[in-house]
């Protein structure tokens, strides 16, 4: 019913101004529209809309992630940027903050600036093409 149709993505942020200069200068986001009430980002070939709240309370699972060819050298970029990767208790990520899934994708963790959790998923190095798979948290 819906295949065909447009994606948008929402995740929600106390600060438009914050959040679309982290979108745009450290994740590399394009600005579509922005308004008092949402900055609207491309993201390739779906929509993220960044809304205006005023309180937030951030869950603790993934809200948005994105499959990358290698999960390390994107970590390390956003670390060049200030972003540290999100540690959780009970999963065995590596000293880069990289789990590896049963299936043998690394997934990384990291917060938005307003504490919503966003991932990065990448192949198991023994194959060399990204697999689309679901994101573990």
């Amino acid at each position: 019913m819906l295949q065909s149709s447009h994606a948008v993505a929402f995740l929600p942020s106390t600060d438009l101004a914050r959040s679309e200069r982290f979108f745009v200068d450290v994740l590399g986001l394009a600005v579509v529209s922005r308004s008092d009430f949402a900055c609207v980002l491309e993201l390739d070939g779906a929509t993220l809309r960044v809304t205006k709240v005023d309180d937030l309370r951030p869950q603790p699972f993934t809200v948005l992630g994105w499959v990358v060819d290698d999960v390390r050298p994107m970590l390390a970029s956003l670390r060049a940027h200030g972003v540290e990767p999100r540690l959780y208790d009970g999963m065995a990520q590596d000293d880069d903050g990289v789990w590896t899934a049963p299936g043998g994708e690394h997934i990384a963790w990291f917060p938005d600036p307003d504490g919503n959790v966003l991932s990065l998923t990448g192949p198991p190095t023994s194959r060399g093409n990204p697999t689309r798979s679901t994101d573990r948290r």
